[in-house]
């Protein structure tokens, strides 16, 4: 791979070649995919998901305030960026021919990371990460599995493990009636978002960081394939479907994730009273005790300033340590042979280790966290059921009075029937996918007759 073409500006639907020499420097085409983004309908919904801590139900004092999706997407964006501009100017002093005859400007860099990683989460269901496994279970081993035997096994591999990532992908260049390209996002930013560029069969062909998952539905494989070649991202050598290696700035995007959840999720986890103060408080200086100011440190009177303050560090401390092992490992990672996450290759991984493995036992297996997430496979499940039986008897041809009237809850562009099982399924899925919440539960309510 190589950054002239791994920082592509192309466009879906472009004819002709976008030069970053010929660019407004006001208004950058990186620039732009980043306001895009935050001005869609999706990005807006994040508001209304939850992040990890379910928000409580009565918002008090700011100490009460936990992260939704919306919040932590927007963090992960800065952050995302500071990661990019400081490896994008260690990679133009090694690569002055981007600056000098393309035009490339370490500002670019930081673009794409920061419109990437604030894209991150878009197509993530409600609940937290247990609404992509309640879509799968109702498909694996509920109402939806009896939809296998109309279903390719490619087809059904999607369904079965339902993923925010690949339902982000088709979420920004999913084309709509008058509307071709979705947010028609520049190529470089689609590929650094794209955390598992491969299918979803095969499951984990390799230990490698790409291969954990699965980046985009068989529905949306050909504009995949489109922007990995603009890309020149480079082909897996494998049997049973293709996977490419990922664009090397996606591993800044998931350094900027990994440094807000384990950071981030730890400080609701103090807000909320999961973990104690004084005790989270050691965790934090161990992993900052390099660099942090005793004196500063021990004038501030208040905990919340003394966790600010921590926090900052910490979260600095990182950035500086994903940015020094991506350039020093950045040729390795150009031929795809980086097989981890950069912070996988950390000094402070011990650090970074506790404090998960805390987060672990004292928010992510708390009462109220398990709480919301069994609501929710309930939730989606019965969801799934009504709309994907309603669908599926219309295009049969069999539909009842009742399954007519709950087709008119749903919004138009979900209740096309002209598809294959296939996209029909998948289409519910999404649908299921793009509710906040809230707008979860309530629908719910409506389809189980509470009023």
């Amino acid at each position: 791979m190589n950054w002239e073409q791994l920082l592509s500006l192309k466009r879906f639907g472009d004819t002709k070649k976008r030069v970053r020499a010929a660019q407004d420097e006001t208004r950058l085409g990186f620039e732009v995919d980043y306001d895009r983004i935050i001005f869609s309908a999706a990005f807006r919904s994040l508001q209304d998901k939850t992040q990890v801590v379910p928000l409580p139900i009565h918002m008090g004092a700011n100490k009460d305030f936990v992260h939704t999706r919306l919040t932590h997407s927007l963090e992960v964006s800065v952050v995302g960026r500071s990661l990019g501009r400081t490896a994008g100017k260690a990679l133009l002093e090694k690569y002055p021919y981007l600056r000098d005859s393309l035009g490339y400007q370490f500002n670019d860099f930081g673009a794409i990371v920061a419109a990437s990683s604030l894209a991150h989460d878009i197509g993530n269901p409600p609940f937290g990460h247990s609404g992509e496994k309640a879509i799968g279970v109702f498909f694996e081993a509920g109402e939806g599995k009896k939809y296998q035997s109309v279903l390719k096994k490619k087809e059904y591999q999607d369904l079965v493990d339902f993923e925010g990532n690949a339902n982000g992908f088709k979420l920004l260049t999913q084309s709509r009636e008058g509307v071709p390209g979705g947010l028609r996002l520049s190529y470089a930013t689609l590929g650094a978002f794209m955390k598992y560029p491969k299918e979803s069969l095969p499951k984990r062909p390799t230990r490698h960081i790409s291969d954990k998952k699965f980046g985009f539905f068989q529905e949306g494989k050909e504009l995949f394939y489109e922007v990995a070649e603009e890309l020149g991202l480079q082909e897996k050598k494998g049997k049973g479907g293709r996977s490419f290696h990922r664009h090397p700035l996606t591993y800044l995007v998931e350094a900027a994730d990994d440094i807000c959840y384990t950071i981030i999720d730890f400080e609701d986890g103090i807000n909320r009273g999961f973990i104690p103060e004084d005790y989270a408080l050691e965790y934090l200086i161990k992993l900052v005790k390099d660099t942090i100011s005793t004196s500063k440190y021990n004038q501030m009177v208040h905990t919340s300033d003394r966790l600010s303050y921590l926090r900052a560090l910490a979260i600095n401390t990182l950035i500086q340590e994903a940015v020094s092992i991506f350039v020093e490992h950045e040729e390795d990672i150009l031929h795809g042979e980086f097989p981890t996450a950069l912070l996988d290759k950390s000094q402070f991984t011990a650090q970074i280790n506790d404090i998960i493995a805390l987060s672990v036992e004292r928010i992510y297996q708390s009462p109220e966290v398990v709480e919301k997430e069994l609501s929710g496979y309930k939730v989606i499940g019965d969801i799934l059921k009504v709309y994907t039986e309603a669908l599926i008897a219309k295009k049969e041809n069999n539909e009842s009075a009742y399954h007519k009237l709950v087709l008119r809850t749903l919004p138009i562009p979900y209740r096309a029937t002209a598809g294959s099982h296939y996209e029909i399924l998948l289409n519910t899925c999404c649908f299921v996918a793009s509710l906040s919440d809230s707008a979860a539960v309530q629908l719910h309510q409506k389809i189980g007759g509470q009023f």
